[in-house]
């Protein structure tokens, strides 16, 4: 029977994963404020109730998406994702669509005018984030974008 040797990983301190544990719990209380989202729709000048904001982006991002996964992504419950999602059906900014793989599940696309508003959000976040990083070394926005892209890839495995 092989054995395996259990070697522990010198390349992070229990102290450092307490510290990036806590980096993300203050990225994400800063992410998932309401007021944050608001002040998202003001900077790009749309009109869009809060509450429809981050799944609208989340359509874009990553759509089409099932109502489920969706749902699981934002946080919220099933059922109160597939009435707003029914709401940004009824604007025009996003479209169900037929699922080729399993016709039950219904996806959840960007339309044309979801694009352009989510342009506008895209670009609020640009100005919002050119803010943040001006005083940071054009190396250092690199590195973090290809570490939290490397992160985030080791964690949806």
């Amino acid at each position: 029977m092989a054995r395996t040797r259990r070697v522990q990983s010198a390349h992070i301190s229990p102290q450092q994963f307490k510290d990036l544990h806590k980096s993300l719990l203050d990225i994400m209380a800063v992410m998932n404020r309401p007021e944050r989202d608001a002040y998202m729709v003001r900077a790009a000048s749309i009109s869009l109730d809060r509450a429809l904001f981050p799944l609208l982006v989340g359509v874009e991002r990553v759509g089409p998406i099932g109502l489920v996964d969706l749902a699981e992504r934002a946080g919220r419950d099933y059922t109160t994702v597939s009435r707003q999602v029914s709401k940004l059906e009824a604007l025009g900014l996003v479209k169900r669509e037929e699922n080729s793989v399993d016709r039950r599940v219904r996806k959840v696309a960007i339309t044309p005018q979801g694009k352009a508003m989510t342009n506008r959000v895209d670009a609020a976040r640009e100005r919002m984030g050119r803010a943040i990083f001006d005083s940071w070394e054009p190396q250092d926005v690199e590195a973090l974008i290809r570490l939290m892209r490397k992160f985030a890839d080791a964690l949806n495995g």
